[in-house]
């Protein structure tokens, strides 16, 4: 009798999913993603990448400046004073007007040091820099 009842439209099994418990696993996933990549992103040093050669704009320059913790300076791996570092970064704003410069210092650098090299590029016109870092 009971599979008589089945069959003339009384209770059936179900036929359809339930996508809602589905869409709200979804969405805490993506919730939880969105807040981890933040969390990432914000850890970063902030820089701006060069520009790609097959892009209609020239591409950017990296110069380098090592700081050795005896106070040497090293421009692109070249021994040079503090006061030749101006007319080093004049000579490579002349060659590229998008100049990145990089700082490189030892551990035990004085900081007084990489201050005044990223002050000597300011004043000649660099305006983007990095300062080169060792991940633990």
């Amino acid at each position: 009798m009971a599979s008589a009842l089945q069959a003339r439209g009384g209770r059936g099994g179900i036929v359809g999913i339930n996508v809602t418990p589905m869409v709200d696993v979804v969405l805490v996933l993506l919730i939880i993603m969105m807040v981890s990549a933040t969390y990432i992103v914000s850890q970063s040093l902030k820089v701006e990448l060069p520009k790609t050669a097959s892009s209609d704009e020239t591409v950017a320059k990296t110069y380098v400046v090592t700081v050795t913790k005896e106070g040497n300076y090293f421009f692109n791996d070249k021994p040079t004073s503090k006061q030749a570092l101006p007319a080093q970064f004049r000579a490579a704003r002349a060659a590229s007007k998008d100049v990145n410069l990089v700082v490189t210092a030892d551990e035990d650098a004085h900081h007084g040091k990489v201050v005044a090299v990223i002050d000597l590029a300011k004043v000649e016109g660099i305006t983007k820099f990095a300062i080169n870092v060792e991940k633990q």
